[in-house]
């Protein structure tokens, strides 16, 4: 019996413990989760920290507790924008919403408020100022799910804001203000709205019906599409600036292969007008930030070997 003929069973007492961790599983997108912490750890290694042995990083506990903060809020956060967006995942995504709804939502809150109380802890075995940091981290998650992602502008922004917060943790903790990290965050920026913004063209019957004033229903799939080539084309300006710095290393076939994915995502986006689409075009961006969180590793190649003792 798989997960989707178990979701349709009336009683939820009856359903195996294991399929309800799977089901809070695809809730909390575990797979999301472990991509950033390896995201974290990579950016440690080769960005934020390549002076210090892999050991050292590695072993390091605050370190450590950060990365264990991150996946507690980014899971609760998923937990709260699934509890909030129940009605429009009923219609833009019907299977998963099934699954989604095998753990009762009074077990999800309870876990959402876990979650954010353990974020919080491992945050203050950091400092008081991670705990701070972790405790508005959660506000704004919590915020953006209530009320901003309602809005146009405010939803696209916040969103990838609270995407690209965990690395910022990362960023504080070892304090490397570095000019190619402010340059590599614009790049991860610029991706991470592009994505947003395809996300509301893959939703936008279900945030249409539900009336949430995203750009994609406020002013129509033309002007998402020309907005989204617009943002491509400033993408293009963070990656012309990393291939000009030499301590990118081997990463340079990354950005080489970013622009020309770029490109043939603008032209595919201009011949996309169904959902199936749009869909595709989101897998594409998952893969090309999947490539790049992977590629951290050849910034040297030789930094593995090297920095192993």
């Amino acid at each position: 019996m798989d997960l989707l003929e178990i979701s349709k069973n009336n009683s939820k007492k009856n359903v195996p413990l294991y399929v309800k961790v799977l089901s809070l599983f695809s809730v909390v997108r575990g797979y999301n989760i472990l991509l950033i912490v390896i995201a974290q750890y990579l950016a440690s290694l080769f960005i934020f920290s390549p002076e210090k042995s892999i050991r050292l990083v590695l072993l390091d506990l605050h370190l450590y507790f950060i990365v264990l903060a991150t996946m507690c809020v980014i899971a609760s956060g998923y937990i709260i924008n699934n509890f909030y967006d129940s009605d429009s995942d009923k219609i833009n995504k019907p299977i998963k919403s099934k699954i989604d709804a095998i753990v009762s939502q009074k077990i999800k809150l309870r876990i959402y408020f876990l979650l954010n109380f353990l974020g919080f802890c491992f945050g203050f075995l950091v400092s008081w100022r991670a705990a701070l940091f972790f405790s508005v981290y959660i506000f704004l998650i919590w915020f953006y799910s209530h009320k901003l992602k309602k809005y146009p502008l405010a939803g696209l922004l916040s969103a990838a804001i609270l995407a690209i917060l965990p690395f910022f943790a990362i960023f504080v903790y070892f304090k490397n203000f570095s000019e190619i990290i402010f340059t590599h965050a614009a790049f991860l920026f610029f991706i991470l709205l592009i994505r947003e913004l395809i996300k509301d063209l893959e939703r936008i019957k279900g945030d249409f019906v539900l009336n949430y004033q995203t750009i994609a229903v406020k002013y129509g799939e033309y002007f998402t599409k020309i907005l989204i080539t617009f943002l491509t084309v400033l993408t293009l300006n963070p990656i012309y600036f990393l291939l000009k710095y030499p301590e990118i290393g081997g990463m340079k076939y990354y950005f080489y292969f970013s622009i020309l994915v770029l490109i043939s995502f603008v032209l595919f986006l201009w011949f996309s007008k169904n959902k199936r689409q749009y869909t595709i075009l989101h897998i594409i961006l998952k893969l090309l930030i999947l490539a790049g969180v992977f590629s951290l590793a050849l910034i040297d190649y030789n930094l593995i070997i090297n920095r192993l003792v």
